[in-house]
Formats: C-alpha cells, sequence, structure tokens
C-alpha cells in the first residue's frame, strides 16, 4: 500500500500531458457537437500550428544535418539513411496492400448508394502541373530562400542531408561547425518544449471547430466509407505497430513501443501535421533509446517520405472517385492510379489538408474531363480523413525508428538500452 502513491504520481508525472490531450479532444469535440457557433475557436488550434510550423523548419534543417555531420563515420551515415528509405518504402507497401484489399472486397457494398458531392471550385481554377515539374518541385528549389519554407520541407531535407555530408567531409565532428549545428538543434528542441504546454488548448479549439464544421457529413453518404477508413487506420496502427517495433527491437520493444506511441498519435490526430509532430516523435524516440543520430534522421524524413496513412486514403480516394463516376475499379487502369495516387501523397504527408498538389496529379490524369467534380470530391475527403491518415504517418514514423535501429545499432540495441537504464 505504502507503493500505491508513489505510482498514481509516476502514473501522473509520465502521462499528464497525454491525458490533457485527450481531455482537450473530448471537451472540443462536445463543444462542436453542441454548438454551431464553436468554428470561431479555430484561431486556438491555428496559433499552435503556426508556432509549431515556425520552429520545425529550423529544427528539420539542424536535426538532418548535425545528426550526419556529427556521426562517427561516413559509412554509417549511408547505411541509416538506406535503411531508413527502405523500411519506409516496405511498411507503405504493406500498408497499401491491405487497404486495396479491403477496397475490392467491401467495393460493392461500400459504393452502392453513392451520391456525388461537387463541392466548391472549376476546373478554370485549377491549373495542371506536368509530372516533370511536379518531381523537380519536390526535391529542389530554384532560390535558396525558397528552402526556409514548411511548403518545401523535402527540398529542405535534401539541402540538410547536401550539407551534412559536406561538413563530414571537413572532418565531422571535429569542426566546429559541426559542434554549433549540435548545439542550435538542441536550443530549439528546448523551444518545442515550451510550444508544447499550449497543446491541449490548441486541440480543444481545433476539435470544437472541426465538428462544428464537418459534423454533419457524417451523417451523409460519405459516413460509411468514413467509419471504414478510421477503423481501419486503428487497426493498422494497433496490429502492425507492434509488429514492426518487436521486429525493430527485439523482446520488450513492444511494451517500450506502447509507453511513447500515445504522445505521437494523439499530437499527430489534433494538429493533422506529421511536420508538427517531428519534436513529440523525436522525444518519444530518445525516451526509447533511439540512437539520437537515427532519431534525427528518421523522423525528419518520414514527415515527408513515410506515408503508411496517406497510402491508404490515396487508395480509398480512387476507389471512391471510379464507382463515383461509374469505372471498374478492378482494371489496369485502376492499379494505376493507386500507384499515381500513392506516389504523389509524398507531397502532401506534411501539410493539413493534404495542400491538395497529390490530389491535382490525380484527377487531372485519371478524369480530366471530370476535374471539375473530381477535384473537390477528392479533396473533401482528404480533409475528413486527414486525422486518422496523419495519426498513422506519424506514429509509424517513430516505430520506424525500431526498425532502421535494429539495422545501424544491432538486433540488441534496445536490451542494451534497458541495461543501462537497470543500471
Amino acid at each position: 500500500m505504502s507503493n500505491t502513491p508513489n505510482r498514481q504520481g509516476s502514473f501522473l508525472k509520465n502521462y499528464w500531458f497525454v491525458i490533457s490531450m485527450f481531455v482537450g479532444i473530448a471537451a472540443g469535440c462536445i463543444v462542436g457537437a453542441v454548438w454551431p457557433g464553436a468554428t470561431a475557436l479555430e484561431p486556438l488550434g491555428t496559433l499552435f500550428i503556426n508556432m509549431m510550423f515556425c520552429v520545425v523548419v529550423p529544427l528539420v534543417f539542424f536535426s538532418i544535418s548535425s545528426a550526419i555531420a556529427n556521426l562517427g563515420n561516413i559509412r554509417r551515415a549511408g547505411k541509416l539513411l538506406s535503411s531508413t528509405v527502405l523500411s519506409f518504402l516496405v511498411t507503405a507497401a504493406i500498408a497499401s496492400v491491405i487497404m486495396y484489399v479491403v477496397m475490392r472486397v467491401m467495393h460493392g457494398a461500400l459504393f452502392s448508394s453513392l451520391q456525388g458531392y461537387a463541392g466548391e471550385g472549376t476546373a478554370e481554377e485549377i491549373s495542371v502541373a506536368t509530372v516533370p515539374t511536379l518531381i523537380i518541385n519536390f526535391f529542389t528549389k530554384p532560390d535558396f530562400t525558397e528552402l526556409f519554407s514548411r511548403r518545401a520541407i523535402l527540398p529542405l531535407i535534401v539541402a540538410a542531408i547536401l550539407f551534412g555530408f559536406g561538413v563530414q567531409m571537413s572532418g565531422g565532428p571535429a569542426t566546429k561547425t559541426a559542434q554549433l549545428l549540435a548545439d542550435i538543434n538542441g536550443c530549439i528542441m528546448n523551444v518545442v518544449k515550451i510550444i508544447t504546454y499550449y497543446a491541449p488548448i490548441a486541440f480543444f479549439g481545433f476539435f470544437a471547430y472541426l465538428v462544428a464544421t464537418y459534423g454533419k457529413d457524417f451523417m451523409t453518404s460519405y459516413g460509411l466509407t468514413l467509419i471504414v477508413y478510421y477503423v481501419l487506420s486503428f487497426a493498422y496502427m494497433f496490429i502492425f505497430a507492434p509488429i514492426y517495433a518487436k521486429f525493430g527491437g527485439g523482446k520488450g520493444a513492444a511494451k517500450v513501443m506502447w509507453k511513447h506511441l500515445a504522445k505521437p498519435a494523439a499530437v499527430s490526430f489534433g494538429t493533422c501535421s506529421s511536420v508538427a509532430t517531428i519534436p513529440t516523435n523525436m522525444e518519444a524516440a530518445e525516451d526509447s533509446g533511439v540512437s539520437k543520430d537515427v532519431a534525427e534522421v528518421v523522423l525528419p524524413l518520414g514527415a515527408t517520405m513515410h506515408m503508411d496513412g496517406s497510402a491508404m486514403g490515396a487508395i480509398l480516394k480512387v476507389a471512391f472517385l471510379f464507382a463515383f463516376f461509374g469505372q471498374d475499379f478492378t482494371t489496369g487502369r485502376a492499379i494505376l492510379a493507386i500507384v499515381v495516387a500513392v506516389f504523389a501523397s509524398v507531397a502532401m504527408s506534411g501539410i493539413p489538408g493534404g495542400g491538395g498538389t497529390g490530389d491535382l496529379v490525380l484527377c487531372s490524369i485519371f478524369f480530366p474531363e471530370q476535374l471539375a467534380i473530381a477535384y473537390p470530391i477528392s479533396i473533401a475527403l482528404a480533409d475528413l480523413i486527414d486525422p486518422p491518415a496523419t495519426m498513422v504517418n506519424a506514429a509509424m514514423d517513430y516505430v520506424a525508428t525500431f526498425i532502421v535501429s535494429r539495422y545501424v545499432d544491432g538486433r540488441d540495441w534496445l536490451q542494451k538500452q534497458l541495461n543501462k537504464k537497470e543500471n
């Protein structure tokens, strides 16, 4: 009995922030459901998202460049990057196959009574970019100053990687530049901790706005589609996250993962941004015993390249649009549409609401004659599935650090960390 107060105190100390976030989410949902004027609370959430975006841009650059610059050798850097990209591709492929199978099985029942929702916007308002132009813009920017924007996260990551290797070639950790990068990165992480104290209030405002705005749409023909996606997203995370964690960390990894997964999952669900969840993911990875250089490479890269949830959402939108326009979802054309949609979703994984770039690519290629209708449908679906899609994206970024650690630090990396804590 004497240990009970200590256990309660320890529980509150470890989980007070997660509990306060869920309380904010629940309270926001209730207020949004009973008060239509709750849309006025949107600024509470926007304040938090804007602050996170402002600090995330320098954080991404300094965390990646610092991690690579301070690696003991360049071979480890190459191994780290290659294992990271491979892990992202494999897990995204698994998520895509699962979603495709579900859509094939449930396609008839799910979309038999589908009715279109045109939304707003016309074909004349949409400028269609060519595929080469999209690829160039994904990875580069024509001006140095354009790199420092949340809308250029992927080009910023490329620049950070190149800069990190440049410091490595100049002497790596022994250089003053590497030390400066590490110092700045540490300071930025402390700024992030200060900002996150405001998160519960932000989540209250954001979810009050979300429910007040989209609540009625859940009662329309979209309802069943959204329920299937929400259920499948949570099922995928709860089933495959421990599998990936155990594969990456071995015995006891799933327990460690569950202890820290709630916070990044809640932050990503509340902010609808993988990028804004990077600091929370880094904290969770550090507390889990993941090497600092692994976390600082995997997590910023994952925010723009690791897209399990976005891939699942892309397939859902393809199935929805094919049903809406009366096209056969079982054809090779549907498979090609899925490939394009999954690839294009890289462009929207770090931006709340998806940005629309991936949806525009999909609709302009496969529904050019119905663009004025297809594009708003896709955007509407993107908005409504954004919270669980981002949750899966960001939560699996954290889990991916376990897999990459296995290949970079050895199969027993987690056991070594657990033994250090016991001693």
